[in-house]
């Protein structure tokens, strides 16, 4: 992936994609052209509205050399302020290093990055320093601040996933050899330039859409409705206030359960590590696929806590582990 440089941003709204073929034509399919530009704006939507900056998306004609589309990123407002114009610039650089980094590195620091290099701009950076407008320094700087705090609330996995969906489809379309993106001003001049080759698309894309599963170690779980014979059924409880159905995969538990040894009355709980397996929707919705109780460490009879065998061992390791890395400190 080669990156090139150009000096300002300040006045750059434009994004070009630049598509090159194998054949050296200038058309493209367009189910899978408009599947890749829906995914563009799907990332768009999920900045703007994170980041709460008011914008509208114009699409400019398309060219030839290989194939070029330039998305147009506009202000709301009717009078365009330095304000805006810093947003625009930051929308759409953005965008540009979002589509042209990779799965290894973190959208997070995709974001700060980002930022940082915008208010390090030539043009900007000159902003802060006019003596004259005190008022308009002030500004500028809690702008970045302010930039800093909303990409916070940005859904990596919305982006990740776009992303994937983007180079995926790309990556089986057997036309494309290289995609470039590029920062741009209206008069087509470059702010910053990426370039990707095919055999680089797959970094982009995820191997799966399951996620890394949520372990809660301590979770409390009241049951609706328990399994008393044996069979791959699904319990039934109350977790964080929603109704969930799980499995009891502690073999323990479900013995003692079975044998009659542990009685269920209304209200009974327990607390248990629960496992909360997760995946992505092509949109980039994580959706919880199942729960799993791996291990019962206490149940409550009359309010009363009862350690089970299980969650007693669990208890012990946990408190010679964490005895032995004392004594490894001690050492030091």
């Amino acid at each position: 992936m080669d990156s090139i440089m150009k000096p300002s941003v300040l006045y750059s709204n434009c994004v070009e994609f630049h598509y090159e073929f194998e054949d050296q034509s200038h058309s493209m399919n367009a189910l899978v052209f408009n599947k890749c530009e829906g995914e563009v704006l799907a990332i768009l939507k999920e900045l703007s509205q994170k980041m709460k900056i008011s914008i509208e998306i114009e699409t400019e004609p398309i060219e030839q050399g290989g194939l070029r589309s330039w998305l147009k990123i506009k202000g709301n407002s009717k009078e365009i302020t330095i304000k805006d114009l810093i947003l625009i610039a930051f929308i759409g650089g953005i965008l540009t290093s979002l589509m042209s980094n990779p799965l290894n590195v973190a959208i997070s620091e995709i974001v700060k990055h980002s930022i940082e290099l915008l208010f390090e701009d030539d043009e900007i950076t000159e902003l802060k320093k006019q003596k004259e407008k005190k008022q308009l320094q002030l500004d500028v700087a809690k702008l970045e601040e302010e930039l800093k705090r909303r990409s916070t609330k940005i859904d990596e996995n919305v982006i990740i996933k776009r992303r994937s969906n983007y180079y995926s489809t790309l990556k089986e379309y057997p036309k494309v050899t290289k995609v470039s993106v590029a920062l741009e001003n209206e008069e087509r001049k470059v702010a910053c330039e990426y370039q990707i080759d095919k055999n680089e698309f797959e970094n982009f894309v995820l191997d799966s859409d399951e996620l890394e599963p949520v372990v809660e170690l301590n979770a409390v779980i009241e049951i609706v409705s328990p399994v008393l014979k044996k069979g791959k059924y699904k319990w039934t409880g109350i977790y964080n206030g929603e109704v969930i159905q799980f499995k009891m995969k502690s073999i323990e538990f479900k013995t003692l359960v079975q044998s009659g040894i542990i009685v269920f009355k209304n209200g009974f709980t327990f607390e248990c590590e629960l496992v909360i397996k997760r995946k992505m929707t092509s949109e980039g919705e994580v959706r919880i696929t199942s729960y799993e109780v791996l291990c019962v460490n206490r149940y409550y009879d009359n309010d009363n806590p009862v350690e089970t065998p299980e969650g007693r061992r669990k208890r012990k390791k946990h408190e010679a582990e964490k005895l032995q890395l004392t004594l490894f400190d001690d050492d030091n």
